[in-house]
């Protein structure tokens, strides 16, 4: 397979290096297009148009096109779209574009990371696409943290009954913890509670297959979690499976992963750490510089010094300006020292 993705950076638009994009996958991804023989793919959920970059550079090879939905697309997506023509931007959200989009040979749902917005995708296509019609399709973040954790690119798309309360500005989530975590990774609009029925993206998928005969579920655990699923009557299904057996729920692939996510999050922690630190470090300097130029403080030391002087208290006791302006000096960071 040729190289689809020549000088792509897979942390263009992801600058703390949390691997958030599909692109992670791309040497799995498009072997399950080849396997396929995909001459549409729909990616739902392009945004920056990563992913969608490495799609374009697969379809000029093969021929194939590729459609992107995104309701609000970046600027790059917007001139990726200009620049190629095997390229159709829809500035849609999903639920609007499903029903009249031509059903594609297969389907990338990437998109708002929630199982109602899943849910009803898979319902749609599921509707266009009965049976072993049933697009090849391809999901992201199936694990940890959305796979089993609501979020929300908007809550207010979202119907009442089928939100669950969000965690808001008051902390984040953490591995481990299903509840918020004061000091977590920052997801204000992902629920507040992991767990549970109709919550996450992979909880959505695999109430969608359980309903379908013959649909089955492969789960890759890396970069947040890659989900193939497809009908196994469709003639590529044996290539399917002998190209994922090999990684479905693979243990060793869930604990690099489980390792990974849980490195981001102390390295989150420990920064967050350092942050209040800072602040509490620059309250303290504030207050010393405060006391250093006041009158009352000069008084201060005038008495401690008079008090060492007879005897009346230690020498050890005094206090000084001196004193504070070496403890500034200490504080200060080291680029204000130099």
């Amino acid at each position: 397979m040729s190289d689809e993705r020549p000088g792509f950076d897979p942390y263009l638009h992801d600058p703390e290096g949390w691997g958030v994009s599909m692109g992670q996958m791309t040497e799995l991804l498009l072997p399950c297009l080849d396997a396929v023989q995909a001459r549409s793919v729909l990616e739902v959920g392009a945004f920056a148009g990563d992913l969608t970059r490495i799609l374009v550079g697969w379809a000029g090879r093969v021929g194939a096109r590729v459609s992107a939905v995104d309701p609000a697309p970046q600027p790059g997506l917007v001139e990726l779209a200009e620049r190629e023509p095997q390229l159709e931007l829809v500035r849609e959200t999903s639920l609007d574009a499903l029903p009249h989009l031509p059903v594609p040979d297969a389907l990338v749902i990437d998109g708002d990371h929630n199982y109602h917005t899943v849910s009803q995708e898979l319902a749609l296509i599921g509707a266009r696409a009965p049976g072993q019609e049933l697009p090849l399709l391809l999901f992201h973040d199936v694990c940890w943290p959305h796979g089993r954790r609501d979020d929300y690119f908007d809550p207010e798309q979202i119907p009442v009954e089928a939100r669950h309360p969000t965690i808001g500005g008051g902390g984040g989530i953490s591995p481990g913890n299903p509840g918020v975590d004061p000091r977590g990774l920052p997801y204000p609009r992902s629920a507040a509670r992991e767990g549970g029925p109709h919550n996450g993206v992979l909880t959505a998928i695999e109430d969608f297959v359980a309903g379908r005969e013959q649909v089955r579920l492969v789960v890759i655990p890396t970069f947040f979690g890659l989900g193939v699923a497809w009908h196994t009557a469709r003639s590529y299904a044996a290539s399917l499976a002998a190209l994922l057996d090999p990684f479905d729920h693979h243990p060793v692939l869930a604990r690099l992963e489980a390792n990974r996510v849980d490195q981001l999050a102390r390295r989150h922690r420990l920064q967050t750490e350092l942050w209040e630190l800072q602040a509490q470090l620059t309250r303290q300097r504030a207050l010393l510089d405060r006391l250093l130029h006041s009158s009352a403080f000069a008084l201060a030391e005038r008495l401690s010094r008079l008090r060492a002087a007879t005897g009346i208290a230690p020498e050890a006791a005094t206090v000084s300006r001196a004193a504070i302006r070496a403890a500034l000096e200490d504080a200060a960071p080291a680029s204000d020292r130099d």
